[in-house]
This record gives C-alpha cells, sequence and structure tokens, in this order.
C-alpha cells in the first residue's frame, strides 16, 4: 500500500474510532435539547474551533513556501455544497428518527457504503472491482447484524414512515462523501472542514429559533456532550475525513467510515457496560473483514495487472509469432 494511501486510511479509522464514542455525548445532549438546537450549536462550535486552526495551517504553509490550491470562488463554493449536503444529511437522520428505530436509522444510514460505489459505476463510468463489491455486500451484512435489533429481524425488516427519511439521508451522505473526494485534492482541506461547520451550524440554528425551545438552561446542562460532538467529533473527526480521503479512493473510504457503528458497540461495552450478543460480534468480524479486503484489494488488482503487462512484454510480438 502508498504510503499516502495509508495515512488517508489511518485518518479515516482514527476518525471513525472519535464517531463511534460520540453516540453516548450525542444521546446525553438530547435529553436537553431539540436536534435542531444540539446538532447547530454542535456544527458552529466545530466551525469556531476550526478559525484559528485553518489560520496556523495556512500560516505554516506560508512559510513553507506553499500557496493555497484554490482561488476563493471555489473555495467558498465548495464549504457551500459540502455544508448544505452535511446539513440535509444530518437534518434528514434527526427528522426519520421521530418514527424508526435507532438501530434501522443506523442500518439505513450505513447503507451509503453501497450508494458510494454505485454513484461512481452509474455516473461516473468507474468500476471499483470485484475485491470492492464483495467487500461492500460483507459490509452491508455486518451493518444489519450490527444495527438492526434482533426482534426486527425476527419480524421482517418493514418500511416505516420515517425510513424514507433515514434512506434520503444516506443519499445526502453519500453526496457529501463524493463531494468532499471531488474538492479535497482541489481546494484548502482546512478551509472546506470550517465552512462546512459553519454552514451546517448557521442553518440548523435558524431552524432551532423557530421549531424549537432556545434556553441557557439547556445549553448549560448539555455543555459536556456538546463539547464532545462539536470538538471532537465535529471539528476533529469530520476534519479527519477531509484530509483522510484525499489520499483514499472514496469507496474504501466509506467502507472505513462505516467502522463507526463497530466501534459504537465496542465504546458501548467498555465505556457504560453494555453487552455484545453473538451477532454483534459476528457483526464487527465481517466489518472489519470488509475493511482489509477493501485496502489489499487495489494492491491486488495492480499486482494482477503488473503480472499480465510482464507476461504479455515476454511474448513474441509479430506475424510469425
Amino acid at each position: 500500500m502508498e504510503k499516502k494511501s495509508l495515512k488517508g486510511s489511518l485518518l479515516l479509522l482514527l476518525g471513525s474510532v472519535i464517531w463511534g464514542a460520540a453516540f453516548a455525548a450525542q444521546r446525553v445532549g438530547m435529553e436537553h435539547m431539540g436536534p435542531f438546537y444540539f446538532s447547530g450549536i454542535r456544527m458552529l462550535l466545530a466551525g469556531i474551533v476550526m478559525i484559528p486552526v485553518t489560520a496556523w495551517l495556512e500560516n505554516r504553509d506560508r512559510i513553507n513556501g506553499r500557496t493555497p490550491p484554490a482561488g476563493k470562488k471555489e473555495q467558498r463554493k465548495a464549504g457551500l455544497l459540502c455544508g448544505l449536503l452535511l446539513f440535509a444529511a444530518t437534518t434528514l437522520q434527526q427528522v426519520g428518527l421521530v418514527s424508526t428505530s435507532a438501530g434501522k436509522a443506523g442500518f439505513i444510514t450505513a447503507l451509503y457504503v453501497v450508494l458510494v460505489p454505485l454513484t461512481e459505476w452509474l455516473i461516473l463510468k468507474k468500476n471499483p472491482g470485484r475485491g470492492i463489491w464483495i467487500s461492500v455486500a460483507l459490509a452491508v451484512a455486518a451493518l444489519y447484524l450490527l444495527c438492526v435489533p434482533a426482534e426486527t429481524r425476527e419480524a421482517g425488516l418493514r418500511l416505516q414512515s420515517g425510513d424514507l427519511m433515514i434512506l434520503g439521508c444516506a443519499v445526502c451522505f453519500t453526496g457529501q462523501i463524493l463531494c468532499v473526494d471531488h474538492y479535497a485534492g482541489r481546494v484548502s482541506v482546512a478551509r472546506l472542514s470550517r465552512d462546512e461547520f459553519l454552514v451546517t451550524g448557521i442553518l440548523g440554528l435558524i431552524i432551532a429559533v423557530f421549531t424549537e425551545s432556545i434556553t441557557a438552561d439547556s445549553l448549560r446542562e448539555a455543555l459536556i456532550p456538546i463539547l464532545y460532538a462539536g470538538v471532537m467529533s465535529g471539528a476533529v473527526g469530520y476534519t479527519l475525513q477531509a484530509f483522510g480521503q484525499r489520499d483514499t479512493d472514496p469507496t474504501v473510504a466509506s467502507l472505513l467510515m462505516c467502522l463507526e457503528a463497530v466501534f459504537a458497540v465496542l465504546t458501548g461495552v467498555l465505556l457504560i457496560g453494555e453487552r455484545m450478543t453473538r451477532p454483534e460480534l459476528l457483526g464487527c468480524v465481517m466489518m472489519f473483514c470488509a475493511v482489509v479486503l477493501a485496502q489489499i484489494s487495489p494492491l491486488l488488482s495492480r499486482k494482477k495487472a503488473a503480472s499480465a503487462d510482464g507476461g504479455a512484454a515476454e511474448k513474441p510480438v509479430g506475424k510469425n509469432a
């Protein structure tokens, strides 16, 4: 594996750990405030944290003689588009959760692991290869075991009214992943993260003002969950995504980000004493296998292609061959 690709994968893996551990913080925070208020404050805090970080990174680049990779117009466009997609995804997820289970919502949301390569294949005419498709199938099966409760599996996975909202969330997350992939190598990644958070946070707070109760008491009671969800899960997690995707194939990136579900289960066991069922354990193993296969599949494909090229070079060419 190339050094840059390995670094990108490790950044995405770390982001998944942070996101997985954030579920507890988000659950506690939502006990004290509405979803738009919580999400808006969280993302706005992430954007504010990124302002000095962005300034420091840009100053370091100037000292090292590196110039910004894009003009202000394209930079603003990237932040606005990624921010709108992130806002749409988080909003649809929050609304959908009102009428569907959290486990099923997690499973449907993570279907972006299928939608990313499917979109690349249908629209961009980019076939990720047999190994990646096998990884995607393994990941979907693993997510089903991790996210959908046993009683729901036994009764059948029936669609509820909120499920279409969650499916729309998965589509928007697919767009966000591909949008970040499109701009990550062309604009300042730090600025992209900052602008993405600010757009999402401002829009969330605007809706909260008109639909939810905004009080200082609720903000004070949920301060610690907001700090973790804003600084770690928001500023750190999504910035790791942007930097990681710069050197990682978007389909492989989506698989790595799906490890969030695995780490959510593991941190539940380690932090709050939850117990893992056998299907959850099997789901964790299957997910790790899917990610490992996705990482080595491009390498195996390149070796196969190199071997084929070498064989062709050794074969005599010409009408007498």
